[in-house]
C-alpha cells in the first residue's frame, strides 16, 4: 500500500494520501485520529494484540468504524453500516462503497500508523 503524508504550513493542518482501494483509511486517520498521540498509542496496542494473539477488536468512531482480526482490518463509513430506506443506484452505489470501505492486512495497517505516528510526531505542534 502506497501512501504520503503532508502538512500544509499554512493553517498547520495534516493530509493522507493512500492508494487506490484505501481512501477510506486515509480519511480515517485524519477525521478520527488526526493527531491524538494517545488514541494513535491506543489503536496500534490493540492492533499488534491482535496481529499477536489473535482476537478481534472494534474502534466505533464519529464517521468510521476500524475492526481488526488477525487476517484484516476493515475501516467502514459508518453510513455503510446504516439502513436507508432508499437505494442508491448500483452504479452510484459502487463509487460510495470505493470511497467509504477500505480492506488491508493488519500488518499493513500497523506500517502505516507506525509511518503516521512518525510524521506527527517529527512536523505537528
Amino acid at each position: 500500500m502506497d501512501y504520503e503524508f503532508r502538512r500544509n504550513t499554512l493553517d498547520d493542518s495534516f493530509h493522507v494520501t493512500l492508494s487506490m482501494g484505501h481512501e477510506a483509511l486515509g480519511r480515517w486517520l485524519i477525521d478520527e485520529l488526526a493527531t491524538d498521540h494517545a488514541e494513535i498509542d491506543r489503536v496500534l496496542e490493540n492492533l499488534n494484540r491482535v496481529i499477536n494473539h489473535g482476537g478481534e477488536w472494534d474502534r466505533p468512531g464519529k464517521v468510521f468504524l476500524l475492526q481488526l482480526t488477525q487476517e484484516e482490518a476493515v475501516v467502514q463509513a459508518n453510513a455503510m453500516l446504516e439502513n436507508h430506506d432508499e437505494e442508491m443506484p448500483e452504479h452510484d452505489f459502487h463509487t460510495y462503497e470505493e470511497e467509504s470501505v477500505s480492506v488491508c492486512g493488519p500488518e499493513d495497517l500497523l506500517l502505516v500508523l507506525e509511518a503516521w505516528q512518525d510524521f506527527i510526531r517529527r512536523y505537528g505542534r
